[in-house]
């Protein structure tokens, strides 16, 4: 008797909780009133056939955001918590939050560097104006010419500079030639030299990882010698910083391709008030490891899906 009573209880809560029927339907279906089905559910809670779990979202991402802070010495980390792992979310749901905390933290006589790709143009998409004096906004690395993704280089610069009323600090070279030289040559004009040194200064830093491998917006821009690829490759990249590469360990894995790129040197990014790496989904994730494991950013902003992912990797941030 009390298993025919139990499988009642079975049959009426899957068909209330699992097929989403209605408690009408319900009592239309097995011939009964809609109050029996009723007390029947309520039932069926308090003999533990069903049971009622609460998840706060935002109680896991601030667990999450803590844990992250611990593992890699961070002065601070926002996870985000979107609804599906699919980049072009990701990007947008990352871009809104960066704009809130960019505009939080900005102040009168601020230097703002930046970079390019489509996650920093979310955050220009998103970003509101703010009554601030005397903000720079500067071009942290040079910009991809002939690549048929668009980085937005252009539109982020002058987007920040009107949401902070000021003129934007462009970067107007490759990020990448073909000779040290020729990068000396380009670094030592008057112009550049004053953009690459204001980027230094900037106590404020905003970037992305690009993704490896074929993935690369630089090396499908046709940047790179062949022997530039096969480094890159045996030295097991897992992404670049401000268009320089790196391995998990936060190294930079191709030194002769680092010495002809043109930007902020990934050391100069440990100096700032406030490194800020935006970055999620799961082709970036080694990527943001070894970012975090080369102590780059200060400040990490991502989703609940990639923080999982670098909680449960383990040893080179050690």
């Amino acid at each position: 008797m009390a298993e025919n009573k139990i499988a009642r209880l079975v049959e009426i809560a899957k068909m209330y909780y699992e097929s989403n029927f209605s408690q009408q339907e319900i009592a239309e279906k097995l011939k009964i009133s809609r109050p029996t089905v009723s007390r029947l559910l309520l039932q069926a809670i308090e003999e533990g056939v069903v049971t009622i779990n609460i998840s706060n979202p935002e109680e896991d991402v601030q667990q999450l955001s803590d844990q992250l802070k611990n593992k890699f010495g961070l002065e601070n980390c926002i996870v985000a918590s979107i609804s599906k792992y699919e980049d072009d979310l990701i990007k947008e749901k990352l871009g809104e939050v960066a704009a809130s905390y960019l505009h939080g933290i900005v102040k009168n006589g601020d230097t703002i560097g930046i970079t390019w790709g489509t996650t920093l143009y979310q955050l220009v998409k998103k970003i509101e104006p703010k009554n601030v004096k005397d903000v720079t906004v500067v071009q942290l690395n040079g910009g991809v010419s002939y690549s048929e993704s668009n980085t937005y280089a252009s539109d982020i610069i002058n987007g920040l500079a009107d949401a902070f009323h000021t003129t934007p600090h462009f970067l107007p070279v490759p990020a990448v030639v073909d000779h040290v030289v020729v990068k000396q040559a380009i670094t030592a004009d008057r112009n550049i030299k004053k953009v690459l040194e204001l980027g230094e200064k900037a106590n404020i830093a905003l970037y992305t990882v690009g993704a490896p491998g074929e993935q690369s917006t630089l090396m499908r821009a046709g940047y790179f010698l062949e022997s530039d690829v096969e480094t890159l490759t045996s030295n097991h990249t897992v992404g670049d910083v401000c268009s320089r590469y790196i391995d998990i360990s936060g190294r930079i894995s191709n030194s002769l391709l680092d010495n002809r790129t043109i930007g902020i040197e990934l050391s100069h990014l440990k100096e700032k008030e406030y490194s800020i790496l935006i970055a999620g989904g799961n082709n970036k994730t080694d990527g943001i490891y070894g970012a975090l494991c080369g102590r780059y950013a200060n400040v990490l902003i991502t989703d609940q899906y990639t923080a999982k992912s670098l909680l449960e990797m383990k040893g080179r941030e050690e």
